[in-house]
């Protein structure tokens, strides 16, 4: 009986640290969006690519705080999906795992989408490409390319949409947070993926309110997972054993 009573005690512990660790990252995503946005909507100039560029050469400071700020949201993705893989596998350790697969796909894009606006501050800011082509042009292409910008967020969009709706189908399966919130996740992503899978089919589709939910939800269970963890529903197998061993 005693192996028993380690053994669930040692599941019990590493899901509700994974939790909180999660919940700590979900508030954390959450301000670097935020942030991300207020950089990008004061160097972005929609409709006027030749004055975007030049917000970008002459706030190029900021505009390295906006692609810091992306790699701190990939890196933030990949430890958030760590830890509600953690949290979940043992609800269902298949979904779980495609989860974990949609979430670390997204980090990728993410910050392959960093790796791409650094290369065109490099290009903006670096004398030898002036003999390639003349500055003008060069700054037409890449203020193309940054005014774009959140148009190209929406493929990691896809993923993201996708890999929270797993999540909380999850959350909402195992009965470790209240499935009113699960439910509202679900539901939120589902608009994530909707809006996503727009953006890209109508270069014109603005309807960014379909994502306003997913902000809210993600402050609800980043606080809820932080302070409260995850319960073990009552009547489970897993809470039935770590009660009949407490008891012996």
């Amino acid at each position: 009986m005693k192996p028993k009573k380690k053994t669930a005690s040692i599941v019990d512990t590493s899901q509700h640290k994974a939790a909180r660790l999660a919940g700590f990252m979900f508030l954390l995503v959450l301000i670097a969006i935020l942030l991300n946005s207020f950089v990008f909507s004061k160097l972005i100039v929609a409709e006027n690519v030749l004055a975007t560029a030049n917000n970008i050469m002459a706030n190029g400071w900021l505009f390295r705080v906006g692609i810091t700020n992306e790699l701190i949201l990939s890196v933030g993705a990949v430890v958030l999906a760590l830890a509600l893989y953690i949290t979940l596998k043992p609800v269902n350790k298949n979904l779980a795992m495609l989860g974990l697969s949609l979430k670390l796909t997204e980090a990728i894009l993410s910050a392959v989408i960093a790796l791409l606006n650094f290369i065109a501050l490099q290009i903006l800011n670096g004398d030898a490409y002036l003999a390639v082509s003349p500055p003008e042009q060069l700054q037409t292409l890449v203020g193309l390319f940054l005014n774009m910008h959140d148009t190209i967020y929406s493929i990691p969009m896809v993923f993201l949409g996708l890999n929270l709706v797993l999540f909380s189908y999850l959350f909402f399966k195992s009965k470790y947070i209240p499935r009113i919130l699960a439910g509202f996740g679900i539901l939120s992503y589902a608009l994530v993926f909707i809006y996503a899978l727009l953006s890209i089919l109508f270069p014109n589709f603005s309807a960014l309110i379909l994502a306003v939910p997913s902000i809210l939800f993600e402050l609800i269970i980043g606080i809820w997972l932080l302070f409260k963890g995850v319960k073990q529903p009552k009547g489970s197998p897993e809470n039935d054993l770590i009660q009949h061993s407490t008891k012996n």
